[in-house]
């Protein structure tokens, strides 16, 4: 490869793989063991000690995820980044490596239902709190910043709304409270959005969705932008403070610009287990090299499939940040010139009862709890996904009862709209 930086399609095949040594084979092997043997002991030893990077147990490191980890970090244009067993285990792992008992982080309220459970529900089994915010209104976001601030989490492209969050103001508010930014690029994947390029601090993805691309393997990913200091303020203990567990090793001061996805590994990862398969990291790699290529497709297809609804007498409005006069739109030319995503939301003028006869008409469309695959896939958030939230918290997340979301595959854009159209016709 030339000396000139490669490009995303070019990293998208070949970042982090290589020919195997042993048998030359192409394609990234499938390392499909638990443990791995030691040449003596005192390799043994440097690996336990992290004096040296290696591979000890799949739990922690594997050959196959070790490419995947590389690759996304590089489409990312991150340091590093640590890969785990879905989207909500790579949440957990990030938080873990950042929270203590009482601290307090801020998020968007227009978020996947699935992480405002999470952060609502499951995190105050860790004492860790969730401040919730309205990401459109800055004034109110700094409102928001306390002393107990450890961390502020919005979504680059918002699902299920397709709402677009303006990166660059909510950086500099948590830059401002000395607090990293975590952004969910799962919806824009990097080939829309890199959120490092305009302040993140932290990113992370659900790899089940565009990247893996296929609906057939579940994954989730850390990448460590490299840009905190995590000493600084002496807030974040996991990577300031000697750890007993390495001999009294300061993280940070260790590994530097990669600390972060170090701290998620060795005391996240090993101890909470959420380790993706090496199966799944293989079959994510093979989705990841043509993400370009589907993202693409997808962002057409989808734009198209708005511009037929925002026209047809049977839809109150359609919510995509790709059509001229949508409110995300200006922000969506900033952050996501190339298109605003597959998912998007609109809502039927039938209500309640038309949302569900909808998804229950469509034939090309699967009707299920996913996105990002090559299929058109249907749900009607308030009678599934965010069917556990109240009404109030329904419609602050973008799921009101009205609301159906869809997230546009790579099929011909005429079939897809060919099935809408039947599909209506019966409401």
């Amino acid at each position: 490869m030339s000396e000139n930086k490669p490009g995303f399609s070019t990293l998208s095949i070949h970042a982090g793989a290589q020919p195997d040594p042993a048998t030359g084979a192409r394609a990234t092997p499938i390392y499909q063991t638990t443990s791995f043997v030691f040449d003596d002991v005192d390799q043994a030893a440097s690996l336990f000690g992290l004096q040296a990077f290696g591979n000890i147990y799949t739990r922690i490191t594997n050959p196959t995820t070790a490419v995947l980890e590389e690759r996304v970090a590089a489409l990312e244009g991150g340091t590093a980044a640590l890969a785990t067993a879905s989207g909500h285990a790579a949440q957990l792992g990030v938080f873990h490596t950042l929270l203590q008992p009482g601290d307090e982080f801020i998020a968007s309220k227009k978020l996947y239902g699935g992480s405002i459970n999470q952060f609502n529900h499951s995190f105050k089994s860790f004492g860790w709190n969730v401040i919730w915010v309205d990401a459109d209104d800055i004034d109110s976001v700094k409102k928001a910043v306390t002393e107990k601030t450890k961390a502020v989490f919005i979504e680059s492209l918002a699902n299920p709304g397709g709402v677009v969050t303006d990166i660059e103001a909510m950086a500099g508010i948590a830059k401002d409270a000395g607090a990293p930014l975590i952004v969910d690029n799962t919806m824009a994947t990097p080939y829309l959005c890199r959120p490092i390029e305009h302040g993140a601090d932290i990113v992370v993805h659900s790899l089940t969705k565009f990247m893996g691309g296929h609906g057939n393997s579940m994954g989730g990913a850390i990448v460590d932008a490299g840009s905190f200091n995590w000493t600084e303020s002496k807030r974040y203990p996991m990577l300031s403070e000697p750890r007993p567990e390495y001999d009294g090793m300061v993280l940070h001061e260790t590994f530097g610009n990669f600390a972060f996805a170090i701290a998620c590994r060795v005391l996240g990862l090993r101890d909470l287990g959420a380790a993706i398969s090496p199966f799944n990291s293989f079959m994510l790699l093979t989705g990841i090299e043509t993400l370009p290529l589907r993202m693409q497709k997808h962002c057409d297809n989808a734009l198209e499939v708005a511009k037929y609804l925002s026209g047809h007498d049977k839809i109150a409005w359609v919510r995509y940040a790709g059509l001229e006069g949508d409110a995300c739109h200006a922000l969506q030319q900033k952050y996501m010139p190339k298109g605003a995503g597959a998912v998007f939301t609109f809502g039927l003028k039938g209500g309640y009862e038309a949302g569900v006869k909808l998804v229950s008409e469509v034939e090309l469309f699967s009707h299920l709890a996913n996105i990002g695959d090559t299929r058109s896939l249907i749900i009607h958030p308030a009678s599934t996904t965010h069917r556990q939230l109240s009404d109030q918290q329904k419609t602050a997340a973008g799921a009101g009862p009205d609301v159906v979301r869809v997230s546009v595959g790579i099929e011909d854009v005429a079939d897809i709209i060919g099935d809408l159209e039947q599909a209506l016709a019966k409401i």
